[in-house]
């Protein structure tokens, strides 16, 4: 089962998609894709670490996330992976270039297709806020949109997150 976690910022997203993995009973690898590129990022990555189980895994990639899910894919019990989050990922793949975006995005989209195991994959919903000032804004929100609307497309169950409280829009 695929699980497709929305919401805004500070909205609770992370600890349902967290709840979620959890009641998988399957081991579980969290894929970051943040980066820790200032102080402030890394207080929160380390705040995010320590409200992780201690069993589970931990893979960072900021880019390359269709390799991750092909090479657990390989394995003979594939864990549930939960993917945190698109909006960074989608972030880093927009400042890596043109062709990086390509290809990462359409990997991960067959990757996601493919995989067999449990996947729960956390992204900020942009479709309710303003429109963006500059180029890069909108074009950050419009890649997101559709992104999150590929992802919808192929999981089998879409949740949103608001004020911490989980609202089912898929099934």
């Amino acid at each position: 089962m695929h699980t497709l976690v929305l919401g805004g910022i500070r909205s609770g997203k992370t600890a349902l998609a967290e709840r979620l993995a959890s009641g998988t009973h399957n081991s579980v690898v969290y894929l970051a894709t943040a980066t820790a590129g200032d102080d402030e990022m890394r207080v929160r990555i380390q705040r995010h670490q320590q409200q992780r189980p201690a069993e589970w895994g931990l893979e960072e990639e900021p880019l390359a996330l269709a390799g991750v899910l092909a090479r657990h894919a390989l394995s003979q019990d594939p864990p549930c992976l939960l993917v945190d989050c698109m909006s960074l990922w989608l972030s880093n793949l927009l400042h890596a270039g043109e062709e990086t975006f390509a290809r990462e995005r359409e990997a991960f989209l067959e990757q996601v297709n493919h995989y067999p195991g449990k996947l729960v994959i956390v992204s900020n919903e942009v479709g309710l806020g303003t429109i963006g000032m500059d180029l890069l804004t909108r074009r950050f929100a419009d890649e997101l949109g559709w992104l999150n609307q590929s992802l919808a497309a192929v999981s089998d169950r879409v949740v949103m997150s608001i004020a911490g409280l989980p609202m089912v829009l898929k099934p």
